[in-house]
């Protein structure tokens, strides 16, 4: 499986990535943990990736996702909202046996 971006997203991601103005970076993916449910999403830009890392390309965007947390985030798609009151990133992660309210915690 693999981490994959809707359209939206990647359109988004595009977005903040052009605005940096730095050709090469990528988007990290990862899991730390804390947040109501044990485990949050983790999201930065990066110019390069690691040796173990696994490493996605959707339309010229890179995706980086360290070993770790690639066992939590395998199969995740990545979207993308623009409404007012719940706007912004969106999880959807089949691994996830519980989620928070917030939208950004999880339990696996």
């Amino acid at each position: 499986m693999a981490i994959t971006l809707t359209e939206t997203a990647l359109h988004e991601v595009k977005r903040v990535i052009g605005a940096q103005a730095q050709s090469g970076m990528g988007l990290r993916v990862g899991v730390k943990g804390g947040g109501c449910s044990g485990l949050s999403y983790s999201m930065n830009l990066d110019e390069k990736h690691g040796p173990a890392d696994q490493v996605f390309e959707f339309d010229g965007v890179k995706i980086f996702c360290d070993p770790k947390s690639y066992l939590y985030v395998n199969g995740l798609t990545l979207d993308f909202s623009t409404d007012l009151m719940n706007g912004g990133f969106k999880f959807i992660n089949p691994n996830a046996t519980k989620t928070c309210g917030c939208g950004t915690s999880f339990s696996a």
